[in-house]
């Protein structure tokens, strides 16, 4: 009995003990949690590092991303094209009639007027076909231009509008077939046409007009350069006695505003239909 402790120093000391732990370790835990963050967190000259490598890494992809962009541009205007070349073909087949493609380009630098003013950078398509079936100028192609009688024709879809895009007459291919690109493309030669920016390329034998439908009233667009489509499906080129021929061929680049791009160019486009079969094939550099 004499050699045990009162009981109240022993469950002292026992809770001075464990007072004494539980301190110890939240202190540890503490310092160990702020050294982990320590470690976990940047410096400003880390920062600063990785600020000026996202600079230059900006600096060098924004060229890229530029030329992509315009790429993208100029292919989305050709297949738009070729859309609407599409569309007339297919509907001159199914309903057993011609149908023409036309294309004005006027000032993209302002809106659409009426009538339309002449320029550089829209390129406006319309297509019309003929109501009855027949070709309209049966009586035979004079010169100068006649204009298609509009009370004949009926309009087919909507306009068709691309902004930044200007018809151009590129030179003729040089390099041996078989033509898988824009240098490679089956040559204009004497048996082909072209709708581009230079003679003959404005000189129709029978523009039309947009709206149709009235001989009276002032048009918005006079359509001079067109092709048309037979209700076999065959491409003609109204600039040149509606003859059949090999190759058809609209050329066009990109402008910034109302300047083309300048030469050499470098995203040349060639938008080709073979007359018999009116079948459509874009030629990229």
């Amino acid at each position: 009995m004499a050699n045990r402790r009162p009981e109240f120093i022993r469950r002292g000391g026992t809770s001075e003990k464990r007072n004494s732990r539980s301190s110890f370790s939240t202190s540890y835990f503490s310092i160990s949690n702020l050294s982990a963050k320590a470690q976990r967190a940047f410096t400003l000259l880390e920062l600063l590092v990785v600020i000026g490598i996202v600079a230059i890494l900006m600096v060098l992809v924004a060229p890229a991303f530029t030329n992509i962009k315009s790429g993208n541009n100029i292919t989305t205007a050709a297949y738009m094209i070729k859309g609407v070349l599409d569309q007339a073909r297919t509907y001159a087949m199914a309903n057993n009639t011609y149908t023409w493609v036309g294309f004005f380009e006027e000032d993209v630098s302002q809106a659409s007027t009426n009538p339309a003013t002449a320029g550089v950078g829209r390129i406006v398509m319309s297509i019309v076909a003929s109501k009855d079936g027949t070709t309209i100028y049966t009586g035979g192609l004079t010169s100068p231009a006649v204009e298609l009688d509009p009370t004949k024709l009926i309009q087919v879809g909507k306009l068709t509008k691309i902004d930044n895009l200007h018809l151009k007459t590129f030179p003729d291919a040089t390099a041996t077939p078989p033509p898988d690109t824009f240098d490679k493309r089956p040559a204009a030669g004497l048996n082909t046409a072209r709708i581009g920016d230079t003679s003959p390329d404005n000189d129709s034998l029978s523009p039309f007009r947009y709206p149709v439908g009235s001989a009276t009233g002032t048009a918005q667009y006079i359509f001079r350069k067109a092709v048309q489509f037979s209700p076999l499906g065959e491409a003609r080129i109204d600039n040149n006695n509606y003859t059949l021929k090999t190759v058809i061929e609209i050329g066009v680049q990109l402008t910034h505003g109302i300047a083309p791009e300048p030469s050499p160019v470098k995203n040349p486009v060639a938008i080709q239909l073979t007359g018999g079969g009116g079948n459509v094939k874009i030629y990229r550099r």
